[in-house]
């Protein structure tokens, strides 16, 4: 069986460049000159590698979920459901405000004004915020039955309105809303969460 040619590229530092774009532009706004540009590479070593442009998303995606994976871990570590709540969406005021990054949530950006073609953008980024309301639901079930929330409290709809919040917060960020402005979202939610708490 003959072999492929050599990729001439670091993938992992392209795919950090693509997602950069994406996550600047969005899906539909990133043109595939802009992508090999700042990947250093050419439109036939982009096709060779990703297949299309889309192609090129997903892994883009699935670059930035290992990244995030890392980040989550440390969150749903917290001791309490409320602690959950807090490093999540004031770690979001801070990281979608930081000017080392792209303002807003590649995971919401990405699949902004998508048109013609490009119809399953936007379910792959809902898919992946899916994950993390998923592990956030699994968390505060998890607080549940230790006790820490409520006997009343409902897990998936505080998975749901934590998830909601943070993709506000995004979009807020995307709009140039300062950190100040995110902090005073997420201070609201996570006393929100703390009325589920056994303790308030």
């Amino acid at each position: 069986m003959a072999m492929g040619r050599p990729r001439e590229f670091d993938a992992d530092s392209a795919l950090d460049q693509a997602m950069e774009v994406f996550w600047r532009h969005g899906y539909e706004g990133a043109t595939i000159a802009q992508l090999t540009d700042a990947m250093g590479i050419n439109p036939p070593s982009l096709y060779a590698a990703f297949g299309n442009k889309e192609g090129l998303l997903k892994a883009a995606l699935d670059r930035y979920t290992a990244k995030r994976a890392e980040w989550m871990d440390e969150i749903l570590s917290a001791p309490t459901a409320r602690d959950v709540a807090e490093r999540m969406l004031m770690g979001i005021a801070d990281t979608q405000t930081d000017p080392a990054n792209p303002p807003g949530c590649l995971l919401v950006q990405g699949g902004l004004a998508c048109g013609t073609g490009s119809e399953n953008v936007p379910f792959e980024l809902a898919a992946r915020r899916a994950l993390t309301e998923d592990q956030l639901c699994e968390r505060f079930t998890r607080a549940k039955s230790e006790g820490d929330l409520k006997q009343t409290a409902d897990p998936a709809a505080l998975a749901r309105y934590v998830s909601a919040v943070s993709v506000g917060m995004g979009v807020m960020a995307s709009s140039g809303a300062d950190r100040e402005a995110l902090r005073q979202v997420a201070t609201v939610a996570v006393e929100a969460i703390e009325q589920q708490s056994i303790h308030s």
